[in-house]
């Protein structure tokens, strides 16, 4: 079974192919390994995020709460995905958000101190940072849009379409607090979809 480090390295080599066996030797240095088990928290709101969290294995969610004590779930991360508040964790801010696992999972960490470092290292981690940051970002405005652009029914689709393989690793409650539903209108939705 391949390591977590060697899947963390294959997923740099994919984003950064010309990449050399040292350099990557060098990022593996300056990386750890997180093992936590379902429910325990990887980020808390209100603390700076220290890490970036590579997901090798497992799910986490990100959420904060609302005034009126509510969970609101604004992702799901899961094997390949980066779990951070990268906003925060960029500005080595305290989070808004809780990043909670869902499953044990395995993280590769590497702290804000490590990533800057890196960075002046080589070329070859800025841009492996700059394309990570790309896809965080891209992440974040397609959830805003989609909460501007399309309706629940839509938005319900669209994750089962791209997120196909979550379905079944997170809770209904989870899924209707990301969607922005109550659960009977997604009962309502999936009915409607079935008929």
């Amino acid at each position: 079974m391949q390591s977590a480090i060697e899947i963390f390295l294959d997923s740099v080599k994919e984003i950064c192919p010309d990449i050399s066996d040292e350099y990557l030797l060098y990022f593996a240095s300056k990386v750890s390994v997180q093992e936590l088990n379902k429910k325990e928290y990887f980020v808390h709101a209100d603390k700076v995020q220290k890490s970036i969290g590579f997901i090798t294995k497992g799910l986490v969610r990100a959420y904060f709460i609302d005034p009126d004590g509510d969970e609101k779930t604004v992702g799901f991360y899961a094997e390949g995905d980066y779990a951070t508040h990268y906003p925060a964790f960029i500005a080595q801010k305290p989070s808004r958000y809780f990043i909670q696992c869902l499953e044990p999972t395995s993280l590769i960490c590497l702290s804000f101190e490590n990533q800057q470092l890196l960075y002046k290292y080589s070329p070859f981690f800025e841009r492996y940072g700059r394309i990570v940051a790309e896809e965080v970002l891209k992440a974040q405005q397609n959830r805003i849009e989609s909460f501007i652009f399309e309706t629940p029914e839509e938005r319900y689709l669209n994750f089962m379409q791209s997120n196909s393989a979550l379905f079944n690793r997170i809770s209904l409650s989870h899924l209707c607090s990301f969607l922005g539903i109550e659960r009977q209108s997604l009962t309502r939705i999936r009915q409607r979809i079935a008929h």
